[in-house]
């Protein structure tokens, strides 16, 4: 059932409706104790009133005749049976509607007796003196029948009052989740580029965190819109600029009759294919990351190879840097996965690559305690102040004259995040450049 509305009438009818009910077993129960009470009350007064009736044993009873109890039309007296037998085990009188055989035994007091197949409630009083048993005594079924009547006018109303208590019950839960329909118009009118948040001053405080949430959502849902606005609008200025080189590099190669300056365009041509190729791969996968909600695959990694493999795929163009891979890497196998670890290695790589100078030598350093791997270059550093920025997209430093993207130490951290690894940035402390360390959490 995926209506709120029905679910909740459904819980509060039934709710209703087993709480009456256990009022109405608890009412049964407690009233039959109490009526068994009163009633035994009732057959002891009686008792006693015959009792008090008769005369003193010198009256001579020796005829049986008729006892009639006093009792108002309608009034539980007239269903009582009243018998008085002498000591002898002589009927000596009975009230009208008494069973012709004796009622009780020898026994005096309250005792449950069959007789003629019914069950009897009896009340028993002995007088020696006057030598007589006064026996009164009522059906057990007719008390059953007073508390069936009792619990028919608790169930009576149940009937009657229930489906008018479902009907207030059905409008007060429309009225109530009004303010959830209310809010859902709001949602619903809303154009989809319209993420100003809802107006929650009225809403109701149950109502209010589905509010916030869808709030908080739209502010989600901007923030993504105005990234991917700035990506595109990066994108485009970025890939201008090549694409324009790219062109007039090329006409200066068709138009050149001097084979070195045709040489030096075709160089340049081959610089911007190789920054556009790594804007454009950065580009995607950074939007790869963003959008990729697939679980993590862990495998096992040998660092000393990975490094390696990221060496060979990734070669520097125009210049001779030198590679050192510490021995300790290659003992580092590690579970996680290849994938990211491949993707923030490459970036680090390349950002060295970039700013370390001719013939400088990029270390690959494992970690004192084998928890993580740390790439050193020669570059020329940054400011303190600055390092934080790193990480921010399309940051590319105070230096303006710098030609890098602003997006492989982002990649890096996001992925470090994606897999759980620690990303520090930090200057050299030895020399000139900046150190890059992945630590395994």
């Amino acid at each position: 059932m995926t209506s709120l509305h029905k679910r909740l009438f459904i819980i509060l009818v039934t709710a209703t409706g087993i709480i009456w009910a256990c009022a109405v077993a608890w009412t049964y129960f407690n009233s039959r104790n109490e009526l068994e009470k009163v009633l035994d009350t009732r057959l002891q007064e009686a008792a006693r009133m015959v009792h008090s009736l008769l005369g003193n044993a010198s009256t001579g009873m020796n005829t049986t005749k008729a006892i009639s109890l006093p009792h108002e039309h309608g009034s539980y007296e007239r269903y009582l049976s009243c018998q008085i037998w002498s000591l002898d085990g002589e009927l000596v009188g009975s009230s009208t509607g008494a069973p012709d055989i004796k009622i009780a035994g020898n026994s005096t007091g309250f005792s449950d007796e069959v007789v003629e197949g019914e069950l009897w409630r009896v009340y028993t009083i002995v007088d020696p003196a006057k030598g007589v048993r006064i026996i009164v005594a009522d059906r057990l079924a007719l008390r059953d029948r007073l508390v069936s009547d009792l619990v028919k006018g608790l169930l009576a109303p149940v009937i009657l009052i229930l489906p008018l208590l479902g009907f207030l019950i059905w409008v007060s839960l429309g009225r109530g989740l009004r303010p959830l329909h209310e809010l859902a118009d709001k949602v619903r009118q809303k154009d989809a580029d319209d993420m100003r948040p809802l107006q929650a001053a009225n809403i109701p405080s149950e109502v209010r965190p589905l509010a916030d949430a869808l709030n908080g959502l739209f502010i989600k849902v901007e923030a993504a819109r105005r990234h991917e606005r700035e990506v595109t609008a990066f994108a485009a200025h970025e890939l201008r600029t090549p694409l324009a080189g790219l062109k007039t590099q090329a006409q200066i190669a068709l138009a050149a009759a001097d084979p070195a300056i045709k040489e030096g365009a075709l160089q340049q041509i081959l610089l911007s294919v190789d920054r556009t190729t790594r804007l454009v791969r950065q580009l995607l996968a950074l939007a790869k990351l963003d959008a990729d909600a697939s679980p993590v695959m862990s495998e096992k990694v040998n660092l000393g190879q990975l490094a390696e493999e990221i060496i060979a795929q990734n070669p520097v163009s125009g210049r001779k840097v030198e590679n050192r891979i510490d021995p300790a890497l290659y003992e580092q196998v590690i579970q996680t996965d290849r994938h990211n670890l491949t993707l923030m290695l490459r970036n680090i790589y390349e950002n060295a690559t970039h700013y370390s100078p001719q013939n400088e030598t990029i270390s690959w350093e494992s970690l004192p305690t084998g928890s993580g791997i740390v790439v050193k270059d020669c570059g020329p550093g940054v400011a303190e102040e600055e390092i934080p920025l790193l990480t921010t997209r399309f940051y590319r430093g105070s230096n303006k004259s710098q030609t890098g993207t602003g997006l492989g130490l982002t990649i890096v951290e996001t992925a470090a995040k994606r897999v759980g690894v620690l990303f520090n940035l930090r200057n050299r402390t030895d020399r000139m450049g900046m150190e890059a360390e992945l630590r395994w959490i």
